[in-house]
């Protein structure tokens, strides 16, 4: 049978106070028994105090102790309290002493010097408590007590009775709020536990919108916030990863339904075979083909396979050979590309052809998404520990929300900078992975010339 862990909580706790009740009441009986016995011991050896002057008396006046052998009378006459021993209270008789309610009297036995029995209690042993009879400094006999090795008086055995009821009593009540508690801590404490296990159960099965209330700032709490932060993780990935597959399958069919219209054209003699045909082909073939080595890039950046052989480099030059290679395209969409570099070198320790290709990617970005007759400026400087190089171009702008998403996978803003002309939306993803390689970063914000502002941040190599 499967144990759920509230009844696992309340089987141990039960288990474990019903094993200090136990332990404490056994303790507690055998040690008021034993305090119990010394208690009327004690009180039995004090009783003899008062006892031995009388026996001194009698021997003085005797000689011998003839006059109480075999005389009971005589004997528990002088056991008997006598007036000036305990006081007599409105004039009646007073009560007997404590240990003569146990039995004490009962229990006295007078020996003499060499302590043969003269008188008293005929069943008196070995482990009698004696105390000496003397006289003139000699010896002349023994006066002993029985011990308590049980309790076997009345009195003392109800007393016992009613400690062991009291005991059982208090035992049980503490059991009854034993359970209570474990009921408690079962049921109460780890109710939102076994929400989140439930929870975990339905996440692990597929249903990444499960969330669980958070209805404390304990560990617990803790927890079910853990849970929820962990379920819209996978929720978000999820998407991200359905988003990615269609994105990846529509475009990729969209050159390859090209091409097969083309050759569908040209096999049904609508379009002939000649250079015109092959070049557009080329071009599909082409965009095919980066689509694909791009998303191979991607793929080695999200396992850390990507590989990069750092050396060091002047920023600047890398900037102005990546910006060489768009003058002509600018010049061909009467753009104005404007470069201010550090009048200093900049030096970093990065891999050239990566770097190259994160500046060639932002500048692909800047020029494929400004208005004919705009500016692309490009700016490279030193930052503190950092160099920085700053890519911004004319409108038309973006919102913020869509600033936000610019480096996601396959994103292509709405309205004038998303055009047919337009790549996958994988350039600036991964231009980032190559900055993160490089201990650097990549942001974007609004440009004050009215467009995007990329900015680059790598750690100086000085």
């Amino acid at each position: 049978m499967k144990l759920s862990i509230s009844t696992k909580l309340f089987l141990a706790v039960l288990a474990s106070v019903t094993l200090v009740i136990l332990s404490m009441s056994i303790a507690t009986g055998w040690s008021f028994g034993r305090g119990f016995l010394g208690y009327l011991n004690e009180q039995a050896y004090m009783r003899l105090d008062p006892i031995l002057p009388r026996l001194e008396k009698t021997w003085q006046r005797d000689g011998n102790w003839e006059s109480l052998r075999n005389t009971p009378q005589n004997w528990f006459e002088l056991l008997r309290p006598e007036a000036s021993e305990d006081p007599a209270i409105n004039g009646k008789r007073p009560t007997p002493p404590v240990s003569d309610l146990t039995g004490a009297v009962f229990r006295l036995a007078l020996f003499d010097a060499q302590k043969n029995l003269v008188t008293g209690y005929q069943g008196i042993a070995n482990d009698a408590m004696l105390r000496p009879v003397i006289v003139a400094g000699n010896t002349v006999g023994w006066l002993g007590v029985t011990p308590f090795q049980s309790v076997s008086e009345a009195g003392g055995q109800r007393f016992e009775a009613y400690q062991l009821r009291a005991s059982l009593g208090m035992g049980v009540v503490s059991l009854l709020l034993a359970m209570l508690i474990a009921w408690w801590i079962a049921r109460v404490l780890l109710a939102p536990v076994k929400q989140v296990a439930a929870a975990t159960h339905r996440l692990a099965a597929g249903h990444y919108s499960e969330r669980v209330s958070v209805s404390a700032n304990d560990e617990v709490g803790q927890l079910a916030r853990d849970f929820n932060q962990l379920a819209l993780t996978l929720e978000s990935n999820e998407r991200l990863r359905r988003e990615f597959m269609a994105d990846v399958s529509h475009e990729l069919r969209t050159p390859l339904a090209v091409m097969r219209g083309e050759l569908e054209a040209i096999e049904d003699g609508v379009r002939k075979l000649d250079a015109q045909s092959m070049q557009s082909l080329q071009g599909e073939v082409e965009m095919l083909s980066k689509l694909v080595d791009d998303l191979y890039e991607l793929s080695l950046a999200d396992v850390g396979a990507l590989t990069y052989r750092k050396i060091p480099l002047d920023l600047n030059v890398l900037t102005s050979d990546s910006a060489a290679m768009f003058y002509e395209r600018s010049q061909a969409r009467a753009l104005t590309l404007e470069v201010d570099l550090s009048a200093t070198p900049l030096p970093v320790q990065a891999d050239d052809q990566r770097l190259h290709q994160l500046l060639s990617n932002l500048l692909e970005n800047a020029m494929r998404y400004t208005d004919q007759g705009g500016t692309v400026r490009i700016q490279a400087r030193r930052e503190g520990a950092n160099v920085r190089v700053d890519i911004m171009d004319s409108g038309p702008g973006v919102s913020s929300e869509q600033l936000s998403r610019l480096f996601e996978r396959f994103y292509r803003t709405d309205g004038s900078r998303s055009r047919d002309s337009g790549g996958a939306g994988l350039g600036l993803a991964i231009s980032r992975s190559i900055a993160q390689a490089h201990g650097g970063t990549l942001g974007a914000a609004h440009s004050p010339l009215g467009g995007v502002w990329l900015t680059l941040l790598l750690p100086a190599d000085d």
